[in-house]
């Protein structure tokens, strides 16, 4: 994949730490998560956390459900079939453009050690 195609297909929805840890914790758990798992997991606070869930519902990456039964209701959080694509295709996209930067580094790197002739 060329510097370019990678970059481009890195999305922006994704590229911001807190949707980067619910996204993550979601798909380790497609069977959802609770909101307060979340929060806890991803270390964010209620109002922020809500506000990532929004935007993320919002573009079909994740869906929430109250659950209602003995004691307090509670939202559960689950990941989209098209969350999960969108979500690991920017992985995808990231890993590469990693490798490609540790791959020029170290080029660079043996470049400067080599002997000169």
């Amino acid at each position: 994949m060329s510097d370019r195609a990678a970059f481009d297909q890195l999305e922006r929805v994704f590229h911001e730490r807190g949707r980067l840890a619910i996204c993550s914790a979601l798909v380790a758990h497609p069977e959802g998560l609770s909101f307060r798992t979340i929060q806890e997991t991803c270390e964010l606070t209620d109002g922020n956390l809500n506000r990532h869930l929004h935007a993320l519902a919002a573009l079909d990456v994740v869906s929430m459900t109250r659950k209602t039964g003995a004691g307090r209701p509670q939202t559960i959080v689950r990941i989209t079939r098209h969350g999960r694509e969108r979500f690991l295709a920017y992985i995808d996209a990231l890993e590469a453009i990693v490798r490609d930067v540790q791959t020029a580094a170290h080029g660079k790197a043996r470049a400067r050690l080599a002997p000169e002739g």
